[in-house]
């Protein structure tokens, strides 16, 4: 019951689900979820609703009275005028006026204008001096889940949710001692008047439903609809290599994994040189002589063959052998520090004077490049006692024009990726993001239906901003909108259109396992508290390394918590390997468990103990079955050419043994009346060699021996065995 005593000055917002209370000096009072009465707000802590932060104080006066610092003004009073709050601040003259909307899953704040008086600032500037506006703190009570990236606090019951209705609000959380302080705000280098945010209050099985609400009331893209498609937990054979000439192979061994998606990265359809350095030309490869057509066609074929086909590009990179860096760098490429030449620079000078101290500017070879007008110019080192200057300069770098620099010239550090060297960000702040969004959506409105937005993270602060609103320039321009999307890097408004989060990169086959429980597996649970999942990793296949238990161990992992995963394609290595058919036969089982929605949420919670491994089976009846198996570390005395694992059913003990790279036999202490061997379970029993109490069974693809001995005189068995190649 809501047992809330309100002043009679106190302002209500409300809907049907939420009453928000607001005294007349702006502080909160009470925030109550109507259906069960429940206070959401630690309302003791006394924290207004909106505040207002200025670089320094500009109103004269104030100016005199207060240090000149960073300082954010509390607002200290507050009224209502139809759908606006005019709120008041302390010490400085001027107020905001937030538009609210009040609808029935949410509310929404947004900043409409500023009420001030000029003779307040009479200084050529335009005032008032804003330099972020809160859009509302809120001090939320903990609960048992917070998702960080969505900025939402729940439970089983209730969900209280801060979230962006555009690109351009701040969303972030501060941590109390038993509460978190939610908030939003709108910043002046971004966009001060017009940006809003909403305030969501639900039963936490509400929360999708309210999200969708603001996502089609503001056209914002379909996060909520991406999660609820059933193809969201799909894996993905990735290929940086297929074309119109090779595509027919690469569908054969997608299907024998039983993907249900294609990732095709940007180099097999463009031209790359050197790690990332033409990235950003986007010309096709000689293998789609017509272009976008061969690629539609290629594409279309990619379908007929059940295969969802998705693209993956690095969309903030721009090549250093490419057509905006060579012969002259484009205006738009991004400087992370700038410099004033204080001397002016002759094509022939080595020594590059400047106005700023270059300490603490990158060093790291690949690096360090200096960009003045279109050239690039390399340096060794550097002054930090004046006249400071860049020393050792290599001019004309990265085959750009060598040119006469005029004292004055402001250029500075390229913002050259810290991946490689090969490539450098663009300036968000320009139009090269939009023209190079331009480039992909060429392509990917062939017939693509899915995206990687891979280097994300590869933009200029402020990064909650640039992050998503890089991804989001690309996406918008993408037809149809993807079903789902991933990326490398996320912050809060990409929650919107990142259906599921980044796809970790490559483990090595020795450190497969303990990597997946590092990292993917680690992260799942919190990505859970986002409403959302993450793609479990792009794996390598390296042949004779790769087995079948690790991919099993890791796409187990991944759908206890219905993730997808990435397998990375190597023809030569899936043709030369001979452990490819088991391999592939683990992740199409997998597949075909995650389609069907086969595993019961207690199977799910068995999946979560890293302590335990899980074999998936096709039994006698040609159902999938699901048991916990074990290593038998010490096969056939700890040889690295047979992988043996234990487990139980039925009554009956097994175990499933291979070859790691080739064939071979391995004789065993056992009676022949004691084992049945199978290569699946159900199957035909398979011949083996009977010995004077003993038995020499095959060892190539995957086989299971079965017996009524006990657990631990088959492993004992096994132990003891005698490996013959």
């Amino acid at each position: 019951m809501d047992t809330t005593i309100s002043n009679v000055r106190d302002i209500i917002i409300e809907n049907e689900q939420m009453r928000l209370v607001i005294g007349e000096d702006c502080i909160t009072k009470s925030l109550i979820h109507k259906p069960t009465g429940e206070e959401c707000l630690v309302a003791e802590e006394e924290i207004a609703l909106f505040s207002a932060t200025q670089e320094r104080p500009f109103n004269n006066e104030v100016k005199l009275a207060h240090p000149n610092k960073r300082t954010t003004y509390q607002a200290n009073s507050v009224r209502r005028e139809g759908d606006k709050l005019i709120a008041g601040f302390e010490i400085i003259p001027y107020k905001a006026v937030i538009e609210v909307k009040e609808t029935s899953m949410y509310i929404c704040f947004c900043l409409s204008d500023f009420i001030y008086d000029p003779a307040d600032y009479p200084l050529k500037m335009t005032p008032p001096p804003v330099f972020e506006l809160r859009l509302l703190q809120l001090p939320i009570r903990n609960r048992e889940n917070f998702g960080e990236w969505l900025n939402v606090s729940w439970d089983d019951k209730i969900a209280i949710n801060v979230l962006a209705n555009s690109p351009y609000a701040r969303i972030d959380s501060e941590r109390r001692k038993g509460f978190r302080i939610m908030s939003a705000d709108a910043v002046k280098d971004i966009k001060l008047k017009g940006t809003g945010a909403v305030l969501i209050v639900s039963a936490t099985d509400n929360l999708l439903d309210a999200i969708d609400m603001v996502e089609k009331d503001y056209d914002l893209p379909r996060g909520v609809e991406g999660r609820r498609r059933d193809i969201i937990n799909a894996s993905a054979y990735w290929s940086g290599n297929v074309n119109p000439n090779n595509i027919d192979e690469h569908i054969k061994y997608a299907q024998m994994g039983g993907f249900r998606c294609m990732l095709i990265y940007y180099t097999s359809i463009f031209q790359e040189k050197g790690g990332y350095g033409l990235n950003g030309n986007y010309d096709y490869r000689v293998e789609y002589p017509k272009e976008k057509e061969d690629l539609g066609k290629m594409l279309d074929k990619i379908k007929a063959a059940g295969i969802i086909p998705g693209l993956h590009f690095l969309h903030t990179h721009i090549g250093l052998k490419s057509s905006y860096v060579t012969p002259v760098a484009d205006h738009r490429l991004n400087i992370t520090k700038y410099f004033t030449l204080a001397k002016a620079l002759d094509k022939d000078d080595t020594a590059v004077y400047v106005e700023q101290n270059p300490e603490t500017v990158v060093m790291d070879e690949s690096c360090r490049v200096l960009k003045f007008g279109g050239e690039l110019i390399t340096y060794e080192a550097y002054t930090t006692e004046p006249p400071y200057c860049f020393t050792a300069c290599k001019r004309g770098v990265h085959s750009t024009r060598v040119e006469s620099h005029p004292l004055g010239l402001i250029g500075g550090i390229l913002d050259v990726s810290e991946f490689g060297g090969t490539s450098v960000y663009l300036d968000q702040n320009s139009n090269l993001q939009d023209e190079i969004a331009d480039k992909i959506a060429n392509a990917y409105n062939t017939g693509f239906q899915f995206v990687y937005f891979d280097g994300s993270e590869g933009t200029n602060p402020p990064f909650g901003f640039h992050v998503p609103n890089a991804q989001y320039r690309v996406y918008k321009k993408l037809e149809p909108a993807p079903l789902f999307a991933e990326g490398a890097a996320k912050a809060h408004f990409s929650w919107h259109f990142l259906s599921g989060g980044n796809a970790f990169d490559i483990f090595q086959p020795e450190v497969f396992k303990e990597k997946i429980d590092e990292f993917p597996a680690e992260e799942a649970p919190r990505m859970r508290r986002d409403f959302t999942r993450l793609n479990f990793g792009w794996w390598g296949y390296w042949a004779l390394r790769t087995q079948s238990d690790m991919y099993e161990y890791g796409t187990s992992r991944a759908a206890a918590w219905d993730c997808p995963v990435t397998m990375m394609e190597n023809i030569e290595a899936f043709k030369s390997h001979p452990r490819t058919d088991d391999i592939m036969e683990v992740m199409r089982r997998w597949e075909d468990v995650r389609a069907r929605k086969w595993l019961t949420k207690e199977q799910k919670l068995e999946l979560r103990n890293l302590d335990q491994e899980h074999i998936l089976l096709i039994n006698e009846n040609n159902d999938y079955e699901l048991v916990p198996y074990n290593q038998i570390t010490d096969a056939a005395g700890g040889s690295k050419d047979v992988l043996a694992f234990n487990f139980e059913r039925k009554d009956e003990r097994y175990v499933v043994y291979w070859h790691t790279s080739g064939s071979g036999q391995l004789e065993l202490p056992l009676d022949a009346n004691d084992v049945t061997l199978q290569n699946e379970l159900g199957g035909e029993s398979l011949p083996f060699s009977v010995g004077e109490g003993t038995v020499t069974i095959p060892v190539g693809g995957r086989c299971y021996l079965s017996s009524s001995l006990s657990k631990e005189k088959l492993i004992e068995a096994f132990e003891n065995a005698l490996f013959k190649n």
